[in-house]
């Protein structure tokens, strides 16, 4: 090489090594933001519908007396277990039996007429009726008599009251007696031995529909359970009078309660009767399975909701009546739902929700889901990511679309990212 060439490649050589110290260094390559990531995974969700109600009993009867009248004694207090058909209370009942026996004597008197008229003549049946009517005015006057005279010594107390009830008792059979006389002779003086006779049948039939009737009455003074349950409520006393109309018990049958709950309609739509459902006590945690019974078929238009009626097993009856509750009614069950944490969810385009997928190559890629059940802390998820991806729970706000990341475990801290 000669010297001239010698000397230009030393300049070709100085020129690069200035070339080269001129020129500006390289940026550093951006660190991957550190993640945590969980698997995408697939289970069977349920989509429930919750509300807060009230427990009611299962099924409860108001036991009202028929007639009005005091209460001699009562068989059964409140929180007592009662059976179907059961006694609980005695009426006072002395007025009703005497008028029933006064009735039966109508009865006999009423038969022994048309008997008599069957087999006499008229002009024989007319004077005995005559002498019937004459001598059943004395027995009733005599009656009536001493009543007034039993009643005066009860005023002064000088006689116990069962003897004023015992002449009452007779004054009532003698004026039946007596109406009964006066009725068949002015049917024997009217009409004809035939027309007598059917207007005497007719009267033993009044007459034993009359005690039937009074028998019945009775036998109201006796007060019996109409179902099985425990005593609630029992607001008299012995001696009390029980009017007709007005409970003398409440008995309520708790060994199953009902919840009822006021559901919106929105929510309403999917609720069937027999759907599975949970009744959790809001004071004490209890919790009880039930199902769906009764689901309204009306809104109410103050509130636009639907009332909802869950039906409860209640051994031991320890949930009560009048206790608030919280349910929650499972309208659907999916099964192979996929899943990902809450935690995983992020705000997407225009008001939608999104996830942070990272691939095999730990790059994230930023994808629209559509969600559904939440169950938990976790959420199904309808579009957007298939089973065993993995999704950014923990980072991901810091992380654009197509960034690098790198996946840490749970227990190591994540660096705070730099404002």
């Amino acid at each position: 090489m000669s010297k001239q060439e010698l000397w230009g490649s030393m300049l070709l050589a100085c020129l690069l090594v200035t070339c080269g110290c001129t020129k500006k260094e390289a940026p550093e390559t951006e660190a991957p933001a550190p993640v945590q990531v969980a698997a995408v995974t697939q289970d069977t969700v349920r989509r429930t519908v919750t509300a807060d109600g009230t427990l009611y009993p299962g099924n409860q009867w108001n036991v009202m007396p028929n007639i009005n009248a005091s209460v001699q004694k009562f068989l059964a207090n409140r929180g007592d277990h009662v059976t179907e058909g059961q006694l609980l209370a005695v009426l006072e009942n002395r007025g009703l039996v005497a008028a029933a026996a006064a009735n039966k004597s109508q009865i006999d008197t009423a038969q022994a007429n048309l008997v008599s008229t069957e087999q006499a003549a008229i002009p024989e049946a007319i004077v005995k009726a005559q002498t019937d009517v004459a001598s059943d005015q004395e027995q009733y006057d005599a009656a009536r008599r001493l009543l007034e005279s039993r009643q005066e010594l009860l005023k002064e107390g000088a006689l116990a009251r069962k003897s004023v009830d015992d002449a009452a008792v007779a004054l009532a059979q003698a004026k039946a007696q007596l109406e009964t006389a006066k009725e068949h002779q002015r049917t024997l003086q009217a009409a004809g031995k035939q027309a007598q006779i059917d207007a005497l049948k007719a009267q033993v039939e009044s007459a034993r529909a009359q005690f039937n009737s009074a028998q019945a009455q009775a036998t109201y003074a006796e007060i019996h359970s109409p179902g099985s349950g425990v005593v609630a409520d029992r607001p008299l006393y012995p001696g009390d009078i029980a009017a007709a109309g007005t409970p003398l018990f409440v008995v309520m049958d708790i060994s199953r309660v009902v919840a009822r709950v006021n559901v919106p309609q929105a929510d309403a739509a999917g609720i069937r009767a027999g759907q599975p459902a949970t009744v959790t006590l809001t004071d004490g945690g209890q919790e009880v399975q039930g199902q769906v019974s009764v689901v309204s078929p009306a809104t109410d238009p103050n509130s636009a909701t639907l009332q909802v009626w869950v039906t409860a097993a209640n051994p031991g009856e320890r949930l009560k009546p009048g206790a608030a509750v919280h349910v929650a009614i499972v309208t659907e069950t999916i099964a192979n739902a996929m899943l990902v944490p809450v935690a995983a969810i992020l705000p997407g385009e225009e008001g939608g929700t999104a996830v942070l997928v990272i691939t095999p190559d730990m790059v994230a890629h930023k994808r629209p889901v559509k969600l559904g059940v939440r169950q938990g802390d976790k959420v199904e998820v309808l579009s957007g990511v298939l089973p065993r991806e993995d999704v950014v729970v923990v980072g991901g706000m810091g992380v654009d679309d197509k960034g690098k990341v790198k996946v840490i475990e749970a227990t190591a801290p994540v660096p705070e990212e730099d404002e």
